[in-house]
């Protein structure tokens, strides 16, 4: 699977298609940058819903949903988009007549709702879905489909609201990056984990913290490394002040050192992995990481990165190092939002 984001690119992906095999068609879809992604998880029966949750992903549309963290009941959500999802999902599981299992993604954007894919099975949220609701959904889907009673089960419909009501379940990703020497630790397109944990917690926040530290994250304690690509600084901006204001130094790479300092936003500076050994004033990014100065990396690229080999180098080098790394503007953000409301 891959993203083409010129004609070229386009054109050279498919050749490349066209080399593994003449005879098999290609599928395109069009990607929707900036969009929320949105899941449904049900029990159908005849056509009609009798078990249903809606949950959302932090990160936006575009990483896969299995290395998406999930956030349940969803917390960004307008109630518009609520509604939106719940009509739909209506009408597909109705139009398919389907009974059992069913997970449905989708993709928000404004006042857009669109499906992505209905799958009539089980998803892999299923379990994490069962236990923040606190009612079994694959015994739902069983006794659907072979035609038992499930009205002492107390499932969670279309119409209910505020379930639950005094916890917030989250469910994150846990990767083996380490035991894949030099794969590329970022998230996309294609499913890059092996496991996940989830946790409950009084907010979105205390949940997601939880969670995180879960999977085996260790809490950063005074400096943090950090290479935003230019499109996203000024976003990133407003998380690296949370940071700054809870006491850590941050290492910044030129392009985004100089955005910070712009943005009035306390800084040093390091050098890139590529360019000569660093000053005692502008140190080598990857010396603070193997010295152990550092206590997280956060590296957002995109598709308009310039420095490739430099991102992947910082990358690379911190999981090699066990340094706790993230790559997404979302996840960064909630995790700034989680640890200054615990500290506050």
């Amino acid at each position: 699977m891959n993203v083409a984001w010129s004609d070229e690119q386009l054109k050279a992906f498919l050749n490349e298609a066209a080399d593994v095999s003449k005879e098999h068609p290609v599928v395109l879809s069009d990607f929707i940058e900036g969009a929320n992604e949105i899941e449904f998880d049900g029990v159908g029966k005849n056509g009609e819903i009798i078990a249903a949750a809606i949950h959302e992903h932090i990160e936006n549309a575009g990483v896969h949903s299995g290395d998406a963290t999930l956030v349940l009941p969803p917390q960004n959500l307008t109630a518009y988009t609520m509604h939106r999802v719940r009509d739909a999902a209506k009408k597909i599981i109705k139009r398919l007549n389907i009974t059992g299992p069913v997970n449905i993604q989708f993709v928000a954007k404004g006042t857009d709702v669109m499906c992505i894919e209905t799958n009539v099975r089980a998803s892999r949220s299923f379990p994490f879905v069962s236990k923040t609701m606190g009612v079994d959904f694959i015994e739902a889907a069983t006794r659907a489909m072979v035609d038992d009673d499930t009205s002492d089960m107390n499932l969670p419909t279309l119409e209910t609201r505020n379930r639950p009501s005094n916890y917030v379940g989250v469910k994150a990703p846990m990767f083996s990056f380490t035991r894949l020497r030099g794969s590329d630790p970022v998230l996309g397109v294609e499913m890059a984990s092996t496991g996940e944990v989830a946790c409950f917690g009084a907010t979105r926040e205390e949940a997601f913290l939880k969670a995180l530290l879960s999977t085996g994250f260790k809490m950063p304690k005074t400096n943090i490394l950090v290479s935003v690509q230019s499109t996203l600084q000024d976003q990133f901006t407003h998380s690296a002040w949370q940071l700054h204001e809870l006491g850590y130094t941050l290492w910044a790479t030129d392009a985004t050192y100089e955005v910070l300092k712009k943005n009035h936003v306390p800084c040093r500076n390091v050098a890139y992995p590529t360019e000569e050994s660093g000053s005692e004033e502008r140190p080598n990014a990857l010396d603070l990481i193997r010295d152990g100065t550092i206590g997280l990396c956060i590296n957002i690229p995109t598709h308009e990165s310039k420095r490739v080999k430099d991102n992947y180098l910082m990358r690379r080098t911190a999981v090699d190092f066990g340094l706790p790394l993230l790559t997404n503007t979302n996840l960064v953000k909630c995790f700034a939002d989680a640890i200054y409301a615990h500290n506050r």
